[in-house]
């Protein structure tokens, strides 16, 4: 599998060539700054998950695309293995592996995330419409929606709007390893 730092440097480019976007206007759209939009784009940075969710919001793609390419429609019956593509971004407490990245047909990103002891992370708003659902297949973990702190356990499931202030965070001494699909309504 492609590194992470090399697939997001190739795809940023593409994204902004494809738009016709300076630096300058990237760095608007995503509120990334100008510096780190050039270090990722030289391969120089790996960036933290929220950068990663930054850019997928001022793009307008899904978060998977800037970790691996867009798969090609594939047969009806497609094995992927967890361990082989779950990469650690930038900010190491949380490991993401897209198991069914996005793909245009279905709407939908199906990832396994892990957030490790101690980890908390609090993110933007998402474009209009996502939807995030969070299933806990293993440790403890909250989800902050709407201003509550929500405690989930093995087995609990909880859907939310990723389009408002969110967040996830693990009190812990284990891992907590969930299902995220997130759904976005209006990609072609």
């Amino acid at each position: 599998m492609q590194d992470l730092k090399d697939h997001l440097s190739i795809t940023l480019r593409q994204l902004r060539k494809d738009r016709g976007w300076s630096l300058d206007a990237a760095a608007t759209a995503t509120s990334v700054s100008k510096a780190m939009l050039g270090q990722i784009e030289r391969g120089e940075s790996s960036p933290t998950t929220a950068v990663l969710w930054k850019l997928a919001t001022g793009f307008k793609v899904s978060v998977s695309s800037l970790m691996e390419p867009l798969p090609e429609i594939a047969a009806d019956t497609v094995i992927r293995d967890a361990n082989d593509i779950r990469n650690i971004p930038g900010d190491k407490g949380m490991a993401v592996a897209p198991l069914f990245p996005f793909e245009p047909r279905f709407g939908f990103d199906l990832m396994e995330l892990t957030f490790m002891p101690g980890y908390e992370r609090l993110s933007e708003p998402h474009e209009a419409g996502v939807i995030e659902h969070i299933t806990v297949m293993s440790g403890k973990m909250e989800v902050l929606t709407d201003d509550i702190w929500h405690p989930l356990e093995i087995g609990q499931t909880i859907r939310f709007r990723g389009d408002r202030p969110h967040g996830y965070r693990n009190r812990g001494d284990e891992k907590a390893v969930t299902l995220s699909v997130i759904h976005y309504p209006h990609r072609t």
